[in-house]
């Protein structure tokens, strides 16, 4: 642990900076969010947006060096896939309840089936394991950026309609019946998951980041009594996981983004076990 701290105060380790950095500032829109995604149940449908989101870094690295079109970004590519997915499975849980599973689960594994397709036609070498499990040892001072600003949409986004996402959450018809367009919140809601799932990617990854959307917050459900405090000790639940996980992989020279969800995952089995037994 102590070569820990030398190393974040070490002036060559920036990397390493900008991991606790991330870990802070993500888990704002994280704690936010996922509070959202628990209190609703749709875990599943940011399970689909998350999968999907590799078609769309895949379709980047594809444009990006078969059409020659170098400003496409993976992340652009993330974020208007997830955008797309978000939409789609919104509408589709709204419209279509008979097969409503059925459909989302094939747009599940569709979106990632393409992305891997995709880049199987792209030549050149690519990790997809930071992209699937996640390393937040690789972001970068623009990550940072788009996560300072996402943390900003959140937080502006949820103050101002939080009433409205309340009524959603808990009670849709009765929301419904007081003239709220339930419908455009409840798309709004998982356009602000799809855009937060992506940025979540580059810490855990696509296959773990259902995990730490809805850990902190279900561990946060056992003590609070008002959703804004449940956000509140979801914001503060994330920031330790990911910072323990940090120390713990550095330390263990383990990959990062499976660290922080083992230890999240087992401290939330700690705490269930012994919320049920105190219950008793």
């Amino acid at each position: 642990m102590i070569d820990m701290v030398y190393a974040i105060f070490d002036p060559d380790n920036l990397f390493l900076k900008y991991a606790f950095i991330m870990g802070s500032l993500a888990s704002i829109s994280f704690g936010i969010i996922g509070t959202f995604v628990t209190i609703k149940k749709i875990g599943y449908l940011a399970g689909a947006i998350s999968h999907c989101v590799f078609g769309g870094i895949g379709l980047a690295l594809f444009l990006q060096i078969n059409a020659g079109l170098t400003w496409f970004d993976p992340m652009l590519g993330a974020i208007l896939a997830a955008i797309i997915a978000a939409v789609t499975v919104g509408l589709v849980s709204l419209h279509a309840k008979q097969r409503e599973d059925t459909i989302i689960g094939t747009l599940w594994a569709v979106g990632m089936a393409s992305g891997i397709l995709l880049i199987d036609m792209t030549p050149g070498y690519f990790n997809l394991s930071s992209y699937l499990f996640g390393d937040i040892l690789l972001i970068s001072g623009k990550d940072l950026l788009y996560v300072a600003c996402l943390d900003v949409l959140v937080l502006g986004i949820s103050i101002l309609f939080f009433n409205r996402f309340f009524g959603v959450c808990f009670d849709n018809e009765f929301t419904s019946l007081r003239g709220i367009n339930t419908t455009f919140f409840y798309l709004l809601l998982l356009v602000l998951t799809a855009l937060t799932v992506v940025l979540m990617v580059r810490i855990v990854g696509i296959v773990l980041v259902i995990a730490l959307l809805t850990i902190p917050s279900a561990i946060a459900s056992f003590y609070a009594k008002r959703l804004w405090q449940m956000m509140l000790y979801s914001i503060i639940l994330c920031t330790l996981f990911t910072w323990a996980g940090l120390c713990l992989s550095y330390s263990w020279s383990l990959s990062s983004g499976p660290t922080i969800i083992i230890l999240s995952g087992a401290v939330y089995l700690v705490l269930l076990v012994t919320h049920k037994f105190l219950r008793l």
